[in-house]
């Protein structure tokens, strides 16, 4: 039986974005597993269907956006996950990247300030059966002390500074992946403790993501 000529097209562009994330330098083969086996396309706003799978980010509601594949590719691969690994991530938004740390790791806890995101993202959730993702609505910025400690930390919105309160959430080998920087441009950082309260302080490349803010947001 042929397949339907949309799938077709479908896994033609998948395939592409495979190769393109390849040549850019993801090459864990857990995580691009992860990322082809994640369907982009339901965390994609039907305004940019034609566009799930191309390598590039794309509006969602409330302002914000779901990371390019490629952004998604190398902060998942600086993480540097184990299955046990339990992960904090900063910033649900689509929950297209929870989804894909939720492969590669045994439970992911993520802080969304946006409730009208973590609603859809928790019904995207439910949908694909993941049972070890743990949601919360509040301001990012102080983490999920109550977890604490966290093997890693992924902080997909961008603090101006070093996040602290972050940092101190994690094991004592812990690593953390962040944005750091005002304006419109960041430097992606990795930060791997030293095992005596100190850190490693990586910096992988330049990106552009949406400033960490304060609080939970303010809804009509």
């Amino acid at each position: 039986m042929q397949k339907e000529p949309e799938a077709e097209e479908g896994n033609q562009r998948l395939t592409r974005l495979m190769i393109a994330l390849r040549d850019q330098g993801v090459i864990d083969p857990a995580v691009l597993a992860a990322i082809q086996s994640t369907p982009r396309d339901l965390f994609t706003p039907d305004l940019f269907q034609e566009r799930a799978w191309e390598d590039s980010a794309l509006p969602i509601a409330c302002g914000q956006t779901i990371s390019q594949p490629f952004i998604v590719g190398l902060m998942t691969q600086a993480l540097r996950l184990e299955p046990r690994a339990r992960v904090l991530e900063i910033g649900t938004g689509s929950g297209y990247q929870t989804t894909i740390l939720s492969k590669l790791s045994r439970l992911v806890y993520t802080v969304e300030r946006y409730r009208t995101l973590m609603k859809a993202a928790e019904g995207l959730f439910k949908q694909l059966q993941l049972t070890n993702v743990i949601t919360r609505f509040g301001d990012g910025g102080f983490g999920w002390p109550e977890q604490a400690p966290f093997d890693r930390i992924m902080v997909t919105a961008a603090p101006s500074a070093e996040p602290d309160a972050l940092l101190a959430q994690l094991k004592p080998n812990g690593i953390l992946v962040a944005p750091i920087g005002k304006g419109p441009v960041q430097v992606l950082k990795r930060y791997t403790g030293d095992g005596r309260g100190g850190f490693a302080v990586e910096s992988l490349t330049e990106v552009r993501f949406v400033p960490l803010l304060d609080g939970v947001a303010k809804e009509l």
